[in-house]
């Protein structure tokens, strides 16, 4: 237990959820405590109780709207919260983002200009340059190297617009992972590609969290949180429930997750999502199942 931590529940002031136990913080690469965060006058997210120890490979599962990719941003930084508090490898949210990850589903990326895939999978190392700093042969190895896991090492003096939407999610991926951070942040990582692709990056981030990395991921695909990860919170405006990722297909936990968006038939729950909608959306995202359609 950590001397701030152990001060706050010898004195009253730690929650129940920094009580409940207190060292659970302590070995958290991730740790929020009653956070609400939103944008303009609309919460997003209420109250959220959320911890992911070192390790963690976490889905984070729920109806449209629920606030998973503005929870990943709180996470990151990139959106502070209204109250509560977050802290991000042992610091306020963005203290560490050299050691952080963070993929969001929609890329604003301008596809039409002259960037190869390895000139975006190096921008990874850049946090760890620093502003004067070249890319030397130990960023080259890490660029290449994580071409290599993805499976797109031969297309590295490829135009990155002229991929397709799955190829894209490899090459971001592989940024992601030259980075070598100790935390991974993925917004829908496995959304809109085929079976064998998505098995082949699952396959990647279960290596990265038997490395010690910490991986948490949004996804809509129950079926593959509960056999791909090891931990699901599943939430809705707050954390619905938290656990071994087997309990996702739980009814019970289905029902209060995803409410009128549950269908029984036969004693078996069905999923019927509505029209795929976002949290938030910066203006000119474009979101791969949406590309997908016009496409």
């Amino acid at each position: 237990m950590t001397k701030k931590v152990a001060t706050e529940v010898a004195t009253g002031l730690a929650t129940e959820h920094e009580r409940r136990p207190a060292h659970t913080r302590a070995h958290s690469d991730v740790w929020l405590s009653g956070v609400t965060a939103g944008y303009g006058e609309r919460p997003a997210i209420e109250h959220i109780d959320l911890a992911v120890e070192a390790g963690s490979l976490l889905a984070v599962v729920g109806p449209n709207g629920a606030g998973k990719s503005t929870l990943l941003k709180v996470m990151a930084g990139l959106l502070p919260a209204w109250s509560g508090r977050v802290e991000v490898l042992g610091s306020a949210p963005g203290r560490e983002a050299r050691r952080v990850a963070y993929v969001p589903q929609a890329e604003t990326v301008d596809w039409a200009f002259p960037v190869t895939v390895g000139d975006v999978v190096m921008m990874g190392r850049y946090p760890a340059l620093g502003p004067f700093r070249r890319p030397g042969v130990a960023d080259r190895r890490h660029v290449e190297e994580a071409l290599e896991k993805v499976g797109m090492a031969d297309h590295r003096q490829t135009q990155i617009g002229r991929l397709s939407g799955g190829q894209r999610r490899r090459v971001f991926l592989a940024r992601a992972l030259a980075a070598d951070p100790a935390l991974y942040l993925l917004d829908e990582p496995v959304t809109g590609i085929d079976a064998t692709t998505q098995e082949e990056l699952m396959d990647i981030l279960d290596a990265e969290s038997r490395r010690g990395r910490t991986v948490v991921a949004t996804t809509h695909d129950l079926a593959a949180a509960a056999q791909r990860f090891h931990r699901v919170a599943a939430i809705n405006k707050r954390v619905i429930a938290d656990g071994p990722a087997s309990m996702i297909l739980d009814p019970d936990v289905l029902s209060r997750t995803y409410g009128g968006h549950l269908l029984v038939l036969g004693g078996q729950a069905v999923l019927l999502d509505d029209a795929h909608h976002h949290d938030e959306g910066a203006t000119g995202e474009v979101h791969y199942h949406e590309e997908a359609r016009r496409g």
